[in-house]
């Protein structure tokens, strides 16, 4: 007997060749960036024949390091970025567990407050920000830099909807053997939401990283400056040339890309168990 072929799915090649068909678009701007990094000072780079034809060097890397402060944006960056991301998953963790958990008056109310923050466009709020900052004296520090983008009520929802699908009959028997809130939150939410809160965390590094508004405020010394606020002040520089302004790019998209491709999976599976499609 013959086995039974199943039917070709027509359908899933079409997704497919759709998916590659974009996925080849956005890579596109990427690959040129890194291979025009590599091109001398005056090549032609806007013709693929010409860009993909030797030579190549690193003389454009070796110039970024030489004339710009590429290493100290890069390491404000990290450290923004990491004391962010802990921040506002220490905050939000917080709070979710304290409207999904703990009763109080007014528990809806305080969340639908945080939800209006999601409709509040960023540069609504940066005036009184930026006011209040300057009268703190915190023009120029890390504070006015990590402190702002802690509070992040996209962060509260997700947790919370995550915090909402864990079993009631789990908390209450840890209160049956005396644990606190504070225990519970630590030893039973904590571990249970690691790869809704490994999501988050990628997406507020990336958020932090990309940051061009607020530091171009609160940041106008070189030396506090981050990556998206350094590059065009140096880029500026050689308008006429796109070799070093392209390394310059490079090095700044590495980080960023390489805690991407490490944490990629964990960005999938906690949009999935957080119910968010």
């Amino acid at each position: 007997m013959e086995k039974h072929r199943k039917p070709f799915n027509y359908k899933k090649l079409i997704v497919y060749i759709i998916s590659y068909f974009f996925a080849f678009i956005m890579l596109v701007p990427l690959v040129w960036m890194v291979v025009t990094s590599f091109k001398p000072e005056g090549s032609v780079v806007t013709v693929i024949g010409e860009l993909i034809q030797p030579p190549f060097t690193l003389d454009s890397y070796f110039k970024v390091n030489d004339t710009s402060e590429i290493w100290r944006w890069t390491a404000n960056s990290v450290f923004v970025g990491a004391v962010q991301t802990a921040g506002t998953l220490l905050v939000s963790s917080l709070a979710a567990f304290a409207i999904s958990r703990i009763p109080f008056k007014g528990k809806n109310f305080v969340f639908l407050i945080i939800l209006a923050g999601l409709m509040v466009p960023v540069e609504a709020t940066i005036v009184p920000l930026f006011s209040m900052i300057a009268d703190l004296g915190w023009v120029n520090t890390f504070q006015a830099l990590i402190l702002p983008g802690i509070a992040l009520p996209l962060g509260v929802l997700i947790l919370k909807q995550f915090y909402d699908s864990i079993p009631t009959e789990l908390v209450e028997a840890a209160k049956m053997d005396g644990a606190s809130l504070f225990t519970i939150w630590y030893k039973i939410f904590l571990p249970l939401s690691r790869t809704s809160m490994a999501a988050l965390a990628i997406f507020v590094f990336v958020q932090s990283w990309n940051n061009f508004l607020w530091p171009l405020l609160v940041a106008t010394d070189a030396s506090m400056m981050t990556l998206p606020v350094g590059i065009p002040t140096f880029q500026s520089a050689f308008a006429t040339d796109l070799s070093v302004p392209m390394a310059a790019n490079v090095i700044g998209s590495v980080p960023a890309l390489i805690i991407f491709l490490i944490f990629q999976k964990h960005i999938i599976q906690g949009i999935t168990m957080t119910g968010i499609k």
